[in-house]
C-alpha cells in the first residue's frame, strides 16, 4: 500500500521513461509557506542554495548555486519571492523534525516501487529536495545522477523531460562528463524539446524523472511554485553511474586510436563489468 502516491503507479516504467501520477500530500503542514519560512532559515547554510536573478534554460544549473547572492538574505528572498526573480533549492529538509515522518513515508513508497520493478528493495542514499520559485522562473536544462520523483504543491509549471539515454538530447560524452563532474554545462536548443515529453504540472501531481533523463522547468505566471522531490539510487543506477565514470576515463584513452567505449544503458552485463572495474580502480586511487 502506497502512502504518498496514488495507487496504480506503473512501477515497470521506473528509470525507463518519465510518467505522471497523483500524490496524496496536498495540505501537508510541512509544505506550507508558514512552516517553510521557519524551517529554511534555521537549516545549515550549506543546505540552502538560492539565486536572485532570472535563469535561462541554457544556463549551467549546478554552477548557478555555487555563489550565494550578496544583495539579500534567505529570509528576504522568501518574503519577496512572489514579486522577485528568485529560486530557492533546499537540500535535505528532512533534517528538520517537521519533515521526518514525510521523509519515511516517501522512502516507503520508493522502495515499494523498486521491489515491484525488480531493482532491489532498499533505496540508496535517499534524500528530499525542496524547490520554491517565483512566477515565470526557469530551472535550466540538466540531468540527474539519480532517480527522481517530483511532487507539486503550489503553483503550476511546464516540465519537459527527454527519454534517458537519448543521444540526440544529451550525447554520451556530455552525459559521462556530467555524471563524473568533469563538466556540468549541457548544450540545449529548442529543437530538443520536440523529441521530449512536455508535462503541464499542477498541485496534487507527481512526476517520475528517470536517471540521466534531460529535463528543464518553466513555472507558470500566476503563483509561487512549491515542489518537493525525493531522489535516490537503486543497485541498477549505481552500476550505470559507475559505468559512466568508467567510460569517461576510457574515452580519453581510446580516442587516441580512433575508438570509443560502448554506450551505457544498453547491455546490463557490460555495464556491470564496467562498474566493477571502475569501483576497483577508484578503490586503488582512494576515491
Amino acid at each position: 500500500m502506497l502512502r504518498c502516491f496514488d495507487e496504480g503507479v506503473d512501477a515497470s516504467l521506473l528509470d525507463r521513461g518519465s510518467f505522471a501520477c497523483g500524490h496524496r500530500l496536498m495540505g501537508h503542514p510541512a509544505l506550507s509557506m508558514e512552516n517553510l519560512a521557519k524551517v529554511i532559515p534555521r537549516l545549515p547554510q550549506g543546505q540552502v542554495m538560492f539565486a536572485t536573478r532570472r535563469l535561462d534554460t541554457g544556463d549551467n544549473f549546478e554552477k548557478t548555486f555555487r555563489q550565494k547572492p550578496l544583495d539579500r538574505s534567505i529570509e528576504e528572498t522568501i518574503e519577496t519571492i512572489r514579486e522577485s526573480d528568485a529560486y530557492i533549492m533546499v537540500n535535505s529538509p528532512q533534517a528538520d523534525p517537521s519533515f521526518a515522518e514525510l521523509y519515511q513515508d516517501m522512502i516507503h513508497d520508493v522502495e515499494s516501487l523498486m521491489w515491484e520493478r525488480g531493482v532491489g528493495d532498499k533505496a540508496i542514499s535517499p534524500k528530499l529536495y525542496l524547490f520554491i520559485a517565483s512566477p515565470n522562473s526557469v530551472t535550466p536544462f540538466h540531468i540527474d545522477r539519480y532517480s527522481t520523483f517530483l511532487l507539486q504543491f503550489r503553483g503550476s509549471k511546464w516540465v519537459t523531460v527527454s527519454d534517458p539515454w537519448d543521444d540526440r538530447v544529451v550525447t554520451s560524452p556530455d552525459r559521462e562528463n556530467y555524471v563524473s563532474y568533469v563538466s556540468t554545462q549541457l548544450p540545449w536548443t529548442p529543437e530538443k524539446d520536440g523529441i521530449s515529453t512536455r508535462y503541464w504540472f499542477e498541485p496534487g501531481q507527481a512526476l517520475h524523472i528517470p536517471f540521466v533523463a534531460g529535463h528543464h522547468v518553466h513555472n507558470g505566471a500566476d503563483d509561487v511554485s512549491i515542489s518537493m522531490s525525493i531522489i535516490f539510487n537503486t543497485p541498477q543506477t549505481v552500476d550505470w553511474r559507475d559505468a559512466l565514470n568508467f567510460n569517461q576515463r576510457a574515452r580519453k584513452v581510446l580516442r587516441h586510436v580512433g575508438l570509443g567505449p560502448g554506450p551505457v544503458g544498453v547491455n546490463p552485463g557490460r555495464d556491470a563489468m564496467k562498474a566493477k572495474a571502475w569501483r576497483t580502480w577508484a578503490g586503488w586511487r582512494g576515491y
